[in-house]
């Protein structure tokens, strides 16, 4: 009997089905918790920054410490935008299981070692910023496999549903980081990095003894020419728009600065090299066939735009409200990070309602009119925000912060489903890591672009009210024009970090002024009325930018799927509702299962 059994080959991975019919709600559950963990942490810091750098004794603000504040806003989304292809490769070439449990260990030791920062000035500074790039490493690999161990577990006419669900952790994560991040950094700001330690202490053994390799693995030689002219190429890009806001010389921006035209360019020269060098490997990390399929080609087309046209929409609203709409409604400037956080609730409550839902309708009814009419939803909130005054009613400016949730969750679950569906088994892990690629590259790129045009348009009008709001209550010409030439991001910077701008403009200068001057400039009224008109004008520059990349999302998602796709479920599949009861019961459910083409399990 011992001989019979050795003798008997082992199959390499079980099936989906073969691992019962609650496996699927485990796969759905553990990546949930993990994108949520990863999503936390890469807006928690934003929220943080002022604390963290009040923390470990550094001034932000400083020219010489700009680098270190741009690395710590952006250095995440810059690491996981690169890697995820490259680890979705792997998860198709070594397991998709796999790969996402070495993400989780990864996240969980960079975290701790976060958390347990010593020291201070540059040296606490870099510490911090080496350890988010290896926290980075890890959100890669979840965020690069996540997507793809669904699709494997789930039957195509359930998707949606689990995409949607996975998709509210990913979007609803970076809303909560603004709020933990509020809540726990004045307490302490270690906290922000240590509470993800138990969580992905959890995941990380769960991940382990529970998920399994269901899908197809391709056996296949690593991309490593790709790998290295892509790597290089998208991180000078970033990298170049990274720091293309930051002040050069006598210019406001950098868009100018040899270092930043060499990245640029650069960047741009390497991935015409990688395009190139994909057409020629026969393992290619770019998988430039996929793109013959018109789902996954307008699907990503949509996905890159209406991400670019919503990724700096965070970081508008945390200036808006910290630098000008808080401090005019009594709200002392130290206190503004939390009350952002908190004011920005109906964004992550709107997308909650509909990310799960769309994704199931979708399910049935297709793809298309979700997409195209979430696009223009969330289009129509940005004119609503460049429609409504800067010291608006807040019960106005909630209801359309939670319309544009509720756009969002229309476009972002149906999106996913319709990329994800139109992979073949053994590409999903790469696909989905080209997908994420298009979602975070976009999200530096609006960073830099949102950024810009808000600059731009301040750096318009702002000196001159400066100097007159600065010369009417007695600082001397000369130091209220010294003033008003510094740097537009200065004071974009002070807003979004949650300080008295005026105070660290002016600096000791201040002293000097007699003490009703010195209230008058240092209150929670002079800065918000002063810098209020020449902030809409950036404002509108910004958010009709946004409404041009909604637009062509729309129109894009309008070439994905078909009209109305005919239902997958056949008479004996059970519905999701009953599905869930019998997960959550513990019950099994008897069903049929033979194996298709693509690997997947089909219910007969």
């Amino acid at each position: 009997m011992a001989l019979m059994s050795l003798r008997t080959p082992r199959r390499q991975a079980p099936t989906a089905a073969e691992l019962g019919p609650h496996y699927k709600w485990i796969a759905l559950s553990n990546t949930t918790l993990g994108l949520l963990i990863a999503t936390i942490n890469s807006s928690i810091v934003l929220i943080a920054l002022p604390d963290i750098f009040k923390g470990i004794n550094l001034n932000p603000l400083k020219p010489e410490n700009t680098s270190y504040l741009l690395w710590m806003m952006t250095g995440f989304l810059v690491v996981t935008a690169v890697l995820v292809v490259s680890f979705g490769r792997l998860g198709d070439m070594f397991g998709r299981a796999r790969m996402y449990n070495i993400g989780f260990l990864i996240f969980t030791v960079s975290s701790v070692f976060l958390a347990i920062t010593w020291f201070d000035g540059t040296a606490a500074a870099l510490w911090l910023i080496g350890w988010r790039v290896v926290q980075g490493i890890g959100g890669a690999f979840l965020m690069a496999n996540s997507s793809a161990i669904l699709t494997d577990a789930f039957p195509p006419e359930q998707r949606g549903l689990a995409l949607g669900i996975n998709g509210v952790a990913a979007i609803g994560g970076s809303f909560l980081g603004l709020l933990i991040g509020g809540v726990l950094a004045p307490i302490n700001w270690h906290l922000i990095f240590l509470v993800s330690v138990p969580f992905g202490l959890v995941g990380t053994v769960w991940a382990y003894l529970k998920l399994h390799d269901t899908g197809v693995r391709r056996k296949s030689t690593m991309d490593w020419w790709g790998n290295l002219t892509f790597g290089l190429g998208l991180v000078g890009i970033l990298v170049g728009i990274t720091y293309a806001i930051a002040p050069y010389k006598d210019s406001q921006m950098a868009w100018g600065r040899p270092f930043v035209l060499f990245c640029l360019i650069g960047g741009a020269a390497l991935l015409v090299v990688f395009a190139v060098v994909e057409t020629r490997v026969a393992n290619p990390l770019f998988d430039l066939s996929l793109f013959n399929n018109s789902s996954f080609l307008f699907g990503n087309i949509a996905n890159f735009a209406a991400n670019i046209g919503r990724g700096g929409l965070q970081f508008i609203l945390i200036i808006w409200l910290q630098g000008i709409w808080l401090p005019q409604h009594g709200y002392d400037y130290s206190r503004t990070p939390l009350w952002a956080g908190i004011y920005m609730v109906p964004i992550t409550i709107g997308f909650l309602l509909t990310a799960p839902v769309s994704g199931m309708l979708s399910d049935r009814l297709g793809t298309k009119y979700f997409t195209t009419i979430g696009s223009l939803i969330t289009a129509g909130t940005f004119f609503a925000l460049i429609a409504i005054p800067v010291d608006f009613a807040y019960p106005v400016f909630a209801i359309i912060l939670l319309i544009n949730g509720v756009g969002m969750g229309l476009f972002m679950s149906p999106n996913r489903a319709e990329v994800m569906n139109s992979l073949p088994a053994h590409a999903r892990g790469s696909g989905a890591g080209m997908m994420t690629t298009f979602q975070n590259a976009a999200m530096v790129l609006s960073i830099g672009v949102f950024f810009s045009l808000l600059i731009a348009g301040l750096s318009t009008h702002l000196p001159a009210a400066l100097q007159g709001g600065l010369t009417a209550n007695g600082v001397s010409a000369s130091s209220a024009s010294e003033v008003s030439n510094l740097p537009t991001v200065a004071v974009l910077f002070a807003a979004f970090l949650g300080y008295n701008p005026v105070k660290e403009l002016l600096g000791g200068q201040i002293n000097g002024l007699p003490a009703s001057a010195q209230e008058n400039l240092t209150g929670l009224k002079f800065f918000p009325h002063l810098i209020s008109e020449p902030f809409a004008d950036g404002l509108n520059a910004a958010f009709t930018f946004a409404i041009v990349c909604c637009l062509i999302a729309a129109i894009a998602s309008l070439f994905t799927g078909k009209d109305r796709a005919q239902t997958l479920r056949s008479p004996h599949t059970e519905t999701v509702g009953e599905e869930l009861v019998a997960a959550s019961a513990g019950l099994s459910v008897g069903v049929d299962v033979e194996r298709t083409e693509t690997d997947q399990p089909r219910r007969t």
